[in-house]
């Protein structure tokens, strides 16, 4: 089967579609135009394109991405099912993506390509509207809160060398821009999306922008409910936005805006292997609840200099508080009732809260050597994060969500960390055609943790003393590109990554695992080699091959014993190696002039050789494949439509992996460790406009239900193999008034 699915993609037969803003017709055709060279900071893109891929442009805002790595999503665009945030269909077209589908939610999502983990999508740099809201980008670098998708514009992905504007993470960014209220022509424009589906889904999408002078607004709120697909996997969110922004001329604007959302969902908790063959709806875990409470409040000001130079500054603040409660021994150990007391036993209560300040400003200017233009931008970060983490406390005997606890909490710490950080890119014209991009970073990182670690076995606390960590370090890299033709280029860069290692992992979690003493942080390279573009208006393709290094990579190995336990350790340096590409063609638009009827056909496939290069003293890793690195993915599907239908077929398949550097192949009893099998997943979405403002959308996700899962968990919300949603579908009715 794969065999044929690389046959598909090297002849470029392949995927997905949009529908498009214009009433007239289907797709409205801009492909023939050579890519934007600026793009602002928070402008609708491609509303009227004929695709929900694009390239980015050479400078979007104050940021560079000439030379790199990178793929813009429009979200208006995005054939499927955006309600539940399912990222499978959202970026099925950036190759290599590997998504962990856990959260019938779909509020917390697990993303990372090129071998890297994807565990709440840590190694990327995630923000939005250019501003971090991760727990800390640091210090704990866990996105428990992204965006609702209705109210994003676009989702900005960038590799490699994009990192150095914006940090030093080995899987580079992602970038959330919401709506702002600047595409709207009114004064006043109602939306609202209402939204039912399988397992008592309800999700109501409720939204008001407009312009109006030198104002320009937006605000929405959207609630969704549901059974989930498992048993024990209720759940609701509560998200809110806001944002306003004054023109105080045409060269200076101020926007004010803040996000806040409350999920709480039960857990339903891992299974073992035989116990998904069995019932992968079953649930042993009534009494596991997960709350999560976020607001991100942010300032951003935009001044343009002159004709060449633009300035922008944000100002932003976390405010987030994540508890969690529940019964957490590993699968294989009952949650029953206490024949002694004649209840549960009691849970254990973990809460953290967070209290991030943030401000980065950033310059670009344009600026001339001889005949020839060239870019130069720059800017500093400083930031300061602290992380109150209360953990292991003795809850209640319940059932319900309730954090309350006995005494106190062994564990009482506060993680703080600190950072500054200046950067320089620069794009280098040697012609029309060619150009060189250096780019340089300058990092300082400071972390510190104390408080009380528990309690001896006679109450004495165990203090944490001493505990300061402070680097300071140089990133460089460097990329080109050249322009073959007006749209299509070569692009190369290779840059230096660095990752520090969480400050959470000073203390274990209470489950299975186990977290070494004395890590070290990982630093390493990524490397990128391809060719992008498009072909009149029918075809775009990016195809690229890419090398990254990982040194003291974090990972998971299993340690006999009696029992065996996963240990959370720098099992040693690795590199992934592969190749990455992505095609959409149009051949409709190849072989007729009708632009009543089209056919969009795309696909999207990654391999990679991730691989560990040194033993690690616990285990022999060396020449094992790195854990949560599927050697091959594939997404691909095809659309097609008359006048204001549209009908998408997509498929997802995702190749076996490995749970732990070990590599474990039989699973383990309690379902934490063995191999993660290869699945297929296929998924239809309709779409029909029935006016300009009124239009009604249906999909089936997982439509042959299939039995997967794409994670085995050691800690939350396992432990034990977490089974992936199975057959589900949804209808939602649009409207703007």
């Amino acid at each position: 089967m794969l065999r044929r699915m690389m046959s598909i993609v090297a002849v470029m037969v392949i995927a997905p579609v949009i529908f498009a803003q214009d009433s007239t017709t289907i797709f409205h055709d801009d492909s023939t135009k050579p890519r934007s060279k600026y793009l602002a900071d928070v402008t609708v893109v491609g509303r009227n394109s004929k695709s929900d891929y694009q390239q980015m442009p050479e400078i979007v805002g104050t940021s560079i991405y000439a030379g790199k790595k990178n793929a813009l999503i429009v979200l208006d665009n995005v054939q499927g099912n955006v309600v539940t945030n399912t990222m499978r269909q959202v970026l099925a077209k950036v190759p290599g993506i590997h998504v962990w589908e856990s959260d019938p939610s779909g509020i917390q999502i697990g993303i990372a390509a090129r071998g890297l983990s994807p565990n709440r999508s840590w190694e990327f740099n995630i923000r939005q509207n250019g501003y971090d809201i991760a727990a800390d980008p640091f210090g704990y670098p866990e996105a428990y809160y992204n965006p609702q998708l209705q109210a994003v514009q676009r989702i900005e992905v960038v590799r490699g060398q994009g990192a150095l504007q914006y940090g030093p993470q080995f899987g580079g960014l992602v970038n959330y821009i919401l709506r702002n209220g600047s595409e709207i022509s009114k004064k006043f424009e109602f939306e609202t999306q209402q939204t039912v589906g399988s397992n008592a889904l309800i999700n109501s999408y409720n939204a008001i922008g407009g312009k109006s002078g030198k104002w320009h607004y937006y605000s929405f709120f959207d609630h969704r409910n549901g059974d989930g697909w498992r048993q024990n996997s209720r759940y609701f969110t509560n998200a809110g936005y806001g944002t306003a922004t004054y023109y105080f001329n045409p060269k200076l604007s101020l926007t004010a805006e803040v996000m806040f959302s409350h999920i709480r969902s039960q857990q339903p908790g891992g299974l073992t292997d035989l116990q998904i063959d069995l019932d992968a709806q079953q649930s042993f875990r009534s009494r596991n609840w997960f709350d999560i409470k976020w607001t991100t409040p942010a300032l951003i000001l935009n001044y343009q200099l002159n004709e060449s130079t633009k300035w922008n500054t944000k100002l932003f603040v976390t405010i987030g508080n994540r508890s969690s409660v529940g019964f957490l021994q590993s699968i294989t150990v009952k949650d029953s009732i206490n024949s002694g007391t004649g209840e549960y036993n009691n849970r254990t209560v973990q809460v953290d809260n967070y209290r991030n300040y943030g401000l980065e400003s950033r310059i670009i200017t344009d600026y001339k050597i001889g005949k020839l233009q060239n870019t130069l931008s720059g800017g500093i970060r400083l930031y300061t994060g602290t992380t109150h983490r209360m953990a292991d406390g003795n809850g209640t005997t319940g059932s319900s969500y309730d954090v309350s606890i006995i005494g106190n909490y062994p564990r009482d710490i506060n993680f703080d960390s600190k950072n500054a950080a200046a950067f320089a890119e620069n794009i280098f014209r040697f012609s029309d055609k060619f150009y060189i991009i250096p780019g340089i970073r300058l990092e300082w990182l400071e972390g510190t943790a104390s408080g009380r670690n528990g309690y001896t076995s006679g109450g004495v606390e165990l203090l944490l003393q001493n505990i300061n960590r402070s680097r300071s370090f140089v990133l460089a890299g460097i990329g080109t590109e050249y322009h073959i033709t007006r749209t299509t280029e070569i692009y190369a860069n290779i840059s230096q990554a660095y990752r520090p290692i969480q400050f959470a992992n000073l203390q274990a979690p209470p489950t299975t695992d186990v977290v070494e003493n004395d890590l070290k942080d990982a630093k390493g390279f990524n490397a990128d080699l391809g060719y992008r573009g498009k072909v009149k208006n029918y075809l775009q393709f990016d195809i690229s091959g890419y090398y990254l290094h990982y040194n003291n990579r974090l990972g998971t190995v299993t340690v006999s014993g009696t029992p065996s336990y996963r240990l959370i350790t720098n099992v040693g340096s690795s590199t992934s190696k592969g190749f990455e590409g992505y095609a959409e063609f149009n051949p409709w638009r190849a072989f007729t002039q009708n632009t009543n009827a089209d056919i969009i056909v795309f696909g999207s496939y990654s391999y990679t050789d991730a691989r560990y290069s040194s033993d690690h003293k616990d285990a022999a890793t060396k020449g094992k494949k790195v854990e949560n690195a599927p050697q091959n993915i594939f997404r691909g599907g095809i659309t097609a439509g008359y006048k204001t239908f549209l009908l998408t077929t997509q498929l997802s398949y995702v190749g076996e992996a490995f749970s732990d550097a070990n590599n474990t192949l039989a699973p383990t009893a309690n379902g934490n460790n063995g191999l993660i099998p290869s699945y297929t997943v296929t998924d239809i979405t309709a779409t029909y406009k029935f006016s300009k403002g009124l239009n009604i959308k249906t999909g089936i996700n997982n439509l042959t239900d299939a039995r997967y899962f794409t994670r085995r968990a050691g800690g939350y919300p396992g432990p034990g193999a977490l089974p992936a949603d199975g057959r589900t579908f949804f209808v939602s009715i649009g409207a703007k008034l």
